[in-house]
């Protein structure tokens, strides 16, 4: 039970000095073009990496899980509304389910 404790605290010190480090060793303003466009997209790039897989193995069949993968693609390529993307996305998967089985 000791070992809780322990990892508790170890983790809690990561993610402070994760959040901590940069306000204290960067005082001053980035100005490479490079890293500024690299700091922009890293959470762009976060969240798709985690996103991706869990969209995958959400369904019970890989095929309706692409299929509702894709129209989420087309309809956010077309600037639709989060809430239109979703549904339609859930909608396409749930289909799909239906005529495999």
């Amino acid at each position: 039970m000791n070992n809780v404790y322990a990892y508790i605290l170890l983790m809690a010190v990561v993610t402070y000095a994760i959040r901590a480090l940069p306000l204290t060793l960067i005082r001053k303003e980035i100005k490479s073009t490079f890293i500024r466009s690299f700091l922009y997209y890293v959470p762009y790039a976060t969240l798709a990496a985690m996103t991706f897989p869990a969209i995958l193995s959400a369904t019970d069949s890989r095929f309706s899980a692409i299929a509702g993968f894709a129209v989420a693609l087309i309809l956010a390529f077309y600037k639709k509304s989060l809430l239109t993307v979703a549904g339609c996305a859930c909608a396409a998967a749930f289909l799909v389910e239906l005529f495999i089985r």
